[in-house]
């Protein structure tokens, strides 16, 4: 019996050219103990740009072969039990998403810093006690997320100026002794949290970071401890403004080149800040209309079921859209599409719906609901349960691709394979009951945007980052 003929979704992957792969749950898990591991066929399937390998206890390794998936642009390996993973993951030139959180790895592979394209680190929930020199070589790093490990330091050449697209820091539950005055040369940090580490100071340097909307320094025993209770108050904003206080009152004891290095760090700074007036008075409007107590208010609850299946959510009203002009509504939809295909990793890191707001009742709730109990009007249809309609989309992949004659098929076809084995699928519901969005797969009939759309609500998901969410939605509304 070969490889394929024991494992089925291995031989449909590859008869039908597909190019996401899932291997998920217990089911998965007891063949890869009886065979030793995953298979050598998984390796032969060249054409996949998605491959996750999940909660599998019995998975310990990745062999070298994995170099042959050279297509790859997201490789998660999460909540398994590997103990390594192999330098030649660094031959993966097309890499964006690496996901090899909840594991055992005690040290991570040097190749990873040749990942030139890589977006997403997520080594979350292992054993590390380092991170390899050399990461900024990855200058396209956008999320960093190194908690719960056992890291002591931050290797010196992380906090680079090359590293300008670098947004999101999260290293908290580590060892982490002390925390680099360098620090303001990651020009696009906005989140940064180091919460239950072991530092006792927070370099003044911190507050030359201009984009810096949230910090989390929780949990450190610190000796200034005015900032101890500031911290403990997760007052961001007052934060910098005492960092920045001390840095001037030491002003006076900076030798020459300390105040030509500060002033030409202010000037580089310049442009940066700027921009980050701008971007906090836009978030003063938005902290006004969620805070709004107006009856028509639009809410969204979100069910604590959620956070084992699709955790992460933001959304957005805008207001006064204008779609009747010309391809207004065709090139609205344009951008949607090339974001889905660039910043959301084609579906696999974040999904963006839209609405027409005046359609939907709220209060909104963001749950899950069994496959065969979630209902919806997906786009141009009637209404199917979930099973239904994912069952319908592959009959008509895979008729297309029989006209057509072709390796893969355009549109939401291509992201059926992300909830391959999940018990419970994630659903926008609204006030009547009805859903109005099933991510990463459709929106509702329902609250199609049109024409004569004057109001959007727009919703972005994830499974990866509340920060990718923020990130994408940022993106479209620009």
């Amino acid at each position: 019996m070969s490889d394929m003929e024991k494992w089925p979704e291995i031989e449909k992957a590859a008869t039908e050219k597909r190019r996401e792969l899932v291997l998920q749950g217990s089911g998965v898990d007891k063949r890869i103990s009886s065979c030793g591991g995953l298979p050598c066929s998984v390796y032969s399937l060249q054409l996949l740009n998605y491959l996750e390998v999940s909660q599998c206890p019995s998975l310990t390794e990745i062999r070298g072969e994995i170099q042959y998936l050279t297509n790859l642009q997201s490789l998660v390996l999460c909540r398994n039990k590997l103990t390594s993973v192999p330098d030649v993951i660094g031959i993966l030139k097309s890499l964006k998403v690496l996901d090899l959180s909840v594991n055992n790895l005690k040290g991570l592979p040097e190749g990873i810093i040749q990942l030139k394209e890589l977006n997403t680190l997520n080594v979350s929930c292992n054993f590390l006690e380092a991170l390899p020199d050399g990461l900024n070589q990855c200058t396209k790093l956008s999320t960093i997320n190194v908690s719960k490990n056992q890291i002591t330091a931050f290797p010196p050449d992380l906090f680079s100026e090359r590293l300008d697209l670098l947004s999101t820091l999260v290293a908290s539950d580590n060892s982490i002794q002390e925390l680099s005055g360098e620090i303001y040369k990651l020009s696009a940090l906005k989140v940064l949290d180091v919460s239950n580490n072991r530092l006792s100071e927070i370099p003044s340097d911190l507050s030359d970071c201009p984009k810096l909307k949230e910090i989390n320094f929780k949990g450190n025993k610190l000796s200034d401890k005015r900032l101890e209770k500031m911290v403990n108050g997760c007052q961001t904003k007052s934060i910098l403004e005492y960092l920045r206080g001390k840095g001037r009152g030491r002003q006076g004891e900076e030798g020459d080149a300390d105040k030509k290095k500060k002033q030409q760090r202010k000037k580089k700074g310049k442009v940066a800040e700027e921009q980050d007036e701008v971007e906090e008075l836009n978030k003063m409007v938005v902290r006004v209309l969620h805070v709004s107590e107006a009856p028509t208010a639009l809410t969204v609850k979100v069910s604590a079921e959620v956070k084992d299946v699709r955790p992460y959510l933001v959304c957005c009203l805008v207001r006064g859209m204008n779609l009747k002009a010309g391809n207004s509504l065709k090139r609205f939809l344009m951008a949607q599409t090339k974001l889905h295909d660039d910043l959301c990793g084609r579906r696999t890191v974040a999904t963006i719906a839209t609405h027409d707001a005046q359609l939907v009742k709220s209060p909104l709730v963001y749950d899950v609901k069994p496959p065969t109990q979630l209902k919806i009007v997906p786009l141009g249809r009637k209404e199917l349960t979930a099973v239904e309609l994912i069952r319908q989309l592959h009959l008509e992949a895979d008729e297309l691709r029989k006209q057509k004659k072709r390796q893969n098929v355009t549109g939401l076809h291509k992201y059926l394979q992300l909830l391959e084995g999940k018990s419970l699928y994630p659903c926008l519901v609204d006030a009547e009951g009805d859903v109005i969005s099933f991510p990463p797969i459709t929106n509702s009939e329902k609250t199609k945007i049109k024409k004569t759309t004057k109001e959007l609500l727009i919703e972005v998901t994830s499974s990866t980052s509340l920060q990718t969410c923020k990130d994408v939605m940022d993106a479209l509304i620009i």
